[in-house]
């Protein structure tokens, strides 16, 4: 079998698959529920001449190893700060999260502030006042149970791929997913893949509902931040709902807002060079680790 890109490195005794190219100051690329490295491709090729591009993939996902904890706001803040640790890169880093990792990418401005130089959220989830659903302890041995059972009776093998390119077919313009097949056979065709995705789909409201506490506690320094949000174009409820709410964020954060159309959820496939200007924009105010990593 062929050797993913990148390199294998352990953070908080979990084996992450991460990518490190370019030169310049630091950025993280952090994607949505159940993405890959990969699923940043078109966007890497533009920054990697101004910038150190730092990809990996949370635990499960993509070829990282399970972790036997769940996820929380604190844990993939930290987590990011252990990755760029790895890599030798404690400078500080703008962080961009798409979708659920846009949860990510505010807490680990949040709780490691001098570690922050920008932080952009691409089409990220929004939760104004979530509460989270009862039972989190309960809610979480049923995902973990489900995720051994799909793999037992071969369900990712069989199905995995196909709903990972329906999935990309529904929530981009592009209507086709550029991940090769052989590379979406790999991540999810495996039952390790799947038991991720459900795990961070049940703990989803409890990460939103961390991140509004954390809004309470801790403030984001003073940073330049930037809200990209996707749009179609069609002028309909669902989206003049999502933009406003989009919007909202934008203010709650003091960042700059930008609406991308058109464009579908999966902003970094659609309009790659919208997210990399948005990473550009954002110039960090602090001094950065340089270093130079290609194909680490």
């Amino acid at each position: 079998m062929e050797r993913p890109p990148g390199r294998m490195v352990r953070v908080d005794g979990v084996a992450l698959h991460v990518l490190s190219e370019g030169a310049g100051p630091v950025c993280v690329l952090s994607g949505g529920l159940g993405m890959g490295w990969f699923d940043w491709d078109p966007v890497v090729p533009l920054l990697v001449e101004h910038r150190t591009v730092v990809r990996f993939d949370r635990p499960g996902l993509g070829f990282s190893e399970s972790s036997p904890h769940p996820p929380t706001a604190a844990g993939e803040a930290d987590r990011v700060a252990g990755v760029l640790d790895a890599l030798g890169l404690p400078g500080p880093a703008t962080v961009v999260g798409h979708s659920l990792a846009a949860f990510h990418a505010e807490a680990f401005a949040r709780l490691h502030p001098e570690r922050t130089a920008g932080v952009v959220l691409v089409d990220g989830s929004v939760e104004e006042d979530p509460s989270p659903a009862p039972a989190r302890d309960l809610r979480t041995a049923a995902a973990r149970a489900r995720g051994r059972a799909v793999t037992a009776v071969g369900l990712p093998r069989a199905l995995g791929p196909t709903l990972r390119r329906l999935t990309v077919r529904a929530t981009s313009v592009r209507r086709t997913d550029p991940a090769p097949g052989d590379l979406l056979r790999r991540c999810y065709g495996s039952g390790r893949v799947a038991r991720a995705v459900l795990l961070e789909n049940a703990r989803y409201r409890d990460v939103a509902a961390e991140l509004i506490a954390l809004r309470a506690e801790r403030p984001l320094p003073p940073v330049p931040v930037a809200v990209l949000a996707a749009s179609h174009g069609n002028g309909s409820w669902f989206e003049r709902r999502w933009l406003d709410r989009q919007r909202r964020l934008a203010e709650l954060l003091d960042a700059r807002f930008e609406t991308v159309a058109p464009a579908g959820h999966l902003l970094m496939l659609d309009r790659p060079q919208a997210v990399a200007d948005a990473v550009l924009s954002v110039t960090p105010t602090r001094e950065s680790n340089p270093s130079q990593t290609p194909g680490a």
